[in-house]
């Protein structure tokens, strides 16, 4: 029981830790942006969802939106953005280009995998700086101008799991901040397709907790007993 009420805590924390996310204006029809249609759907997030369990209770136990909640992370703690994808001035040839990520004010901060995922490249070149790479599933997430990467290549990691810190290595840059940039199928993507996948499936999970405790004080919720 005392362990029951110390998730349940921590999960109401949860509630007021979240990354403070802020969405990217809208900008010109310069370019398209379909959404992909292999992302998991919202609250399925996680491969060890407990929800696809035989003969769980009708009513949905807390614990598995508890999970749903930590399958996704975003990238920081709050991300505040400078730069959004697509196109723009380049900053180093005064000229139109496509901008292939989103670029995030940042100060030494950590860096967390946005999903679980395999390490596919940790590196330098004089572009990117510092970089790391991981794929999850079709998509690729690469994270650059790090200070230094805290994983190695070919390791898994969980989401929310600090891969690495921020820092302004590079040539590609003017100050420090965190690139993200996204991949699908080897194409680069607005990453803002993962970053509301990631929001929706927050909302979701705390949605749907809340209305479990609320159910739950009323006399509502049943245990897995109650059902044939």
């Amino acid at each position: 029981m005392k362990s029951l009420l110390t998730i349940f805590i921590l999960f109401q924390n949860c509630f007021f830790l979240q990354a403070q996310f802020y969405t990217v204006s809208k900008q010109p029809a310069s370019y398209k942006v379909q959404k992909q249609q292999d992302l998991p759907e919202v609250g399925e997030a996680s491969k060890n969802d407990p929800s696809t369990k035989v003969g769980k209770s009708k009513a949905e136990c807390p614990n598995e939106w508890i999970q749903q909640y930590l399958s996704v992370s975003y990238p920081m703690d709050r991300m505040v953005v400078n730069s959004p994808y697509g196109w723009r001035r380049d900053p180093f040839t005064g000229k139109q280009s496509l901008h292939n990520g989103i670029d995030f004010h940042a100060r030494s901060n950590e860096v967390y995998a946005v999903m679980e995922g395999e390490v596919i490249k940790v590196g330098h070149d004089k572009r990117s700086g510092n970089y790391v790479t991981i794929r999850h599933g079709n998509y690729t997430v690469s994270y650059c101008h790090l200070s230094k990467a805290l994983v190695r290549k070919n390791t898994v990691v969980k989401p929310g799991e600090v891969v690495a810190i921020t820092g302004n290595t590079g040539t590609r840059t003017t100050g420090e901040h965190l690139h993200l940039s996204a991949k699908y199928k080897g194409k680069y993507i607005n990453p803002n397709i993962l970053l509301d996948f990631i929001k929706e499936t927050k909302d979701k999970a705390i949605a749907r907790y809340s209305s479990h405790a609320a159910h739950n004080q009323m006399g509502y919720c049943h245990s897995a007993e109650s059902y044939p």
